[in-house]
């Protein structure tokens, strides 16, 4: 089994490591806050205290961070992954980022004789639980294949899209779908309160038909419950639409719907929910 270094222990992060011990593969971890290891250490992960320690000691490396800018600084900055290169090590960015980002990592990869994928992820904490991930992967279709058993561990919907930066292009497709849906399933929770029909009956009619969607589904049952825990911080998602905006003024395309739902997500994080999940665009209605 290969050892597989890890470093980024957010939301999703713990239970996908979590999901690789049980199936068997030693685990190298590094976090900023080293507590939020504890359990997995005790689970019989390692801890290293660089992300160059951790590219030192393992085999592939993934990292599952916030921001473009933190994967920058675990690959580049001092004590990153590269001062800890060695040829024919692995390296795998899940972290929603930009696809010029993924093109430099992978080109640098390169430089040390190490292969580079970009393979971010949808499902939220309950599909990283679950290892019922959506991945979607750019890079070597040949490392792709080489590191499929390990995809297989954390997701059940595998997908190679092409070169370095695909997979992070891909994701983007995934944000948009999602930005606009939930604006709709928000709205049509607003509305059934506001006719005055029971909003669970309401939910139970319609998520079988056309309206169905994977967050009708998981994250409207949260709103009726009144928990706005994060499966997906607001925060990520302004990031990732930030994300897919720019890249579309690159390609000269206008999304108005999607720089809708940015604008009424950075209304919520300027009212305080920038930690809340992505469930609390229904507080936008809130007076």
């Amino acid at each position: 089994m290969k050892t597989i270094g890890f470093i980024g222990l957010g939301v999703m992060g713990r239970s996908m490591v979590r999901n690789l011990i049980k199936n068997g593969y030693p685990a190298v971890l590094y976090t900023r806050t080293k507590a939020k290891a504890g359990e997995l250490l005790r689970e019989g992960a390692e801890w290293r205290d660089t992300p160059r320690e951790v590219a030192e000691a393992s085999d592939v490396i993934i990292t599952m961070v916030g921001y473009p800018h933190d994967v920058e600084s675990v690959y580049f900055g001092n004590k990153g992954i590269f001062e800890g290169a060695g040829e024919g090590k692995i390296v795998i960015d899940m972290t929603t980022s930009t696809p010029t980002l993924a093109k430099k990592i992978s080109d640098e990869a390169l430089k040390y004789g190490m292969a580079a994928l970009d393979a971010p992820v949808s499902g939220g904490d309950i599909g990283a639980k679950n290892g019922t991930l959506s991945i979607m992967a750019g890079g070597s279709e040949k490392i792709f294949n080489e590191v499929r058993s390990i995809f297989s561990v954390l997701g059940n919907n595998i997908v190679f899209h092409g070169g370095a930066g695909a997979g992070q292009h891909a994701k983007m497709c995934n944000q948009i779908a999602i930005a606009s849906n939930m604006i709709g399933v928000t709205e049509a929770l607003v509305y059934a309160r506001k006719a005055g029909l029971d909003a669970e009956k309401m939910l139970e009619s319609i998520s079988t038909g056309a309206a169905g969607s994977w967050s009708l589904s998981n994250l409207i049952p949260r709103v009726l419950k009144e928990d706005y825990s994060p499966g997906f911080f607001i925060k990520h998602f302004i990031k990732d639409m930030g994300i897919a905006i720019e890249e579309a003024k690159k390609m000269e395309l206008e999304l108005p719907g999607l720089e809708l739902a940015q604008k009424m997500y950075q209304t919520l994080a300027a009212k305080g929910e920038e930690d809340s999940g992505t469930q609390a665009l229904i507080k936008y209605w809130s007076k």
